[in-house]
C-alpha cells in the first residue's frame, strides 16, 4: 500500500514556514506560493538605515502537485524595497551562500519531516555552493 501525502492547508504551512526564521514574506505569499528573502550583506553600512541596500537572495516556493519547486534568485535589495537581479560581489558571496544553504536545509527538513513533502530546485533557480 502506498503512502498518500495529505497536502497541508495554506495556514498550517504559513505557521510552520514562519518558524524557520525571519525570511517569510507572508503578505506576499498566497496559497500554493510562498515568498522568502534574506538581506544578507549590507552594501554600504555608512549610509543611514533608510538609504541602505543589501546583497542577498530571495526564494519563490511554489507547490506543484505533491512537492514544491524552489526558485532561488540573488541580487540587490534596493532602497525602494525592491529586489534587482544582480551578480553578488566576491566579498559577499560566501555569506549569502552560507545563509541560503542553512535556510534550504531547514526548509527541506521541515517539509519532509512535518508534511512528507519533497522540494526540488526549479530549472531557473540560482545554484548555491
Amino acid at each position: 500500500m502506498s503512502k498518500v501525502t495529505k497536502i497541508p492547508t495554506h495556514f498550517r504551512l504559513l505557521t510552520s514556514l514562519r518558524a524557520i526564521g525571519p525570511y517569510l514574506r507572508e503578505s506576499q505569499s498566497r496559497e500554493g506560493f510562498y515568498l522568502f528573502d534574506c538581506l544578507a550583506v549590507c552594501v554600504d553600512d555608512k549610509k543611514s538605515p533608510e538609504e541602505r541596500e543589501f546583497w542577498g537572495w530571495w526564494l519563490e516556493l511554489e507547490m506543484q502537485g505533491q512537492e514544491f519547486a524552489a526558485r532561488y534568485r540573488v541580487g540587490k535589495y534596493d532602497k525602494k524595497g525592491e529586489w534587482i537581479d544582480h551578480k553578488i560581489p566576491k566579498d559577499a558571496i560566501a555569506e549569502v551562500n552560507r545563509i541560503q544553504n542553512s535556510f534550504h536545509q531547514k526548509l527541506t527538513e521541515l517539509l519532509e519531516k512535518e508534511f512528507g513533502m519533497s522540494i526540488s530546485l526549479h530549472d531557473k533557480s540560482v545554484e548555491f555552493v
